[in-house]
């Protein structure tokens, strides 16, 4: 026999009507007690995801599973750089002396990460220059998107708005395996960011991160700052994709005419030549070498 039991009664309930609402309840349905279970896991991970994305603004993607943030929250992210280097692993580093298509450049830098998740081959840095285009982040608006048909534009998985590619910026695919690295993406992002501070300093340019915006900024004698590099990953099966994009001396005219680069409409655009350091790319990329061997670990000629 079912016992009859209480309404639990929303707010608001009319009091003179509580009597009446004393009614039999059905018992509930049998519910498996292991389904009630990865329902509550699923919804965890969602909530953790979501917090994940509000740390890192929009430059980060997950894909594949949940990814593990560190446990301390860390409003600076110099602080969490320091777990970023592997041990007993060296990275194959590539360097392309070719404008590579993007669409080319996609479908082998998936095909490294999918080897690396395996652990197939080792971790590998590419580098390149695209020919001029536009990439969509997963958090790109359309309204940001100025001039449609002046430029190719290619939907992206990495975190991140709009980004121009082109001649003249250092583009770096890093394929690297969280797994041996702390499983920490607010590391691996911090990590990426000092690698470029580090690289300008070189230079003379005294570069720095923002509080609240990913990537590597310049601060302008107006008080204001200035984007020198952007940072849009993307992390699976705790491989990563995607990287960093830095402007050595390309074509600034397009950042206020085709995009609002990165949806940042307050801040501006600049580059190593606007900034008055005229380097070869070649000079570059000895420097970025060099920095991401001290953070990261040893490299190899691929």
């Amino acid at each position: 026999m079912v016992r009859p039991r209480r309404l639990e009664l929303p707010r608001g309930f009319p009091h003179s009507d509580l009597n009446a609402a004393r009614l039999p309840i059905p018992p509930r349905p049998h519910i498996n007690a292991s389904l009630m279970w990865m329902r509550m896991c699923v919804s965890r991970g969602r909530r953790r995801f979501k917090r994940q994305q509000t740390f890192f603004g929009c430059a980060v993607m997950s894909a594949g599973r949940t990814i593990r943030a560190s446990g301390k929250e860390c409003g600076d992210r110099m602080a969490c750089a320091a777990n970023i280097k592997a041990q007993d692993s060296t990275v194959c580093w590539e360097v392309s002396a070719d404008l590579v298509k993007y669409e080319e450049a996609m479908q082998r830098m998936d095909a490294v990460a999918a080897d690396v998740a395996a652990r197939r081959r080792p971790e590998h840095v590419w580098l390149l220059e695209h020919p001029p285009l536009i990439t969509a982040g997963t958090s790109a608006c359309e309204e940001d998107l100025l001039r449609p048909a002046a430029l190719p534009v290619f939907k992206s998985g990495r975190g991140g708005q709009y980004t121009w590619h082109g001649p003249g910026q250092r583009v770096v695919y890093l394929m690297l395996d969280l797994r041996q690295r702390g499983r920490d993406v607010r590391a691996f992002v911090a990590g990426l960011e000092q690698w470029i501070i580090n690289t300008l300093a070189e230079f003379g340019i005294r570069a720095q991160r923002d509080t609240a915006l990913v990537g590597v900024w310049v601060p302008l004698e107006d008080g204001g700052m200035a984007k020198i590099a952007a940072i849009g990953v993307r992390v699976s099966r705790w491989v990563t994709r995607h990287g960093v994009a830095l402007n050595v001396h390309p074509d600034l005219s397009w950042q206020h005419d085709i995009i609002v680069p990165c949806g940042v409409k307050e801040h501006g655009v600049t580059s190593m030549k606007a900034l008055g350091v005229e380097v070869e790319m070649e000079e570059v990329d000895t420097a970025l070498r060099q920095h991401f061997i001290r953070l990261f670990g040893p490299v190899k000629d691929a």
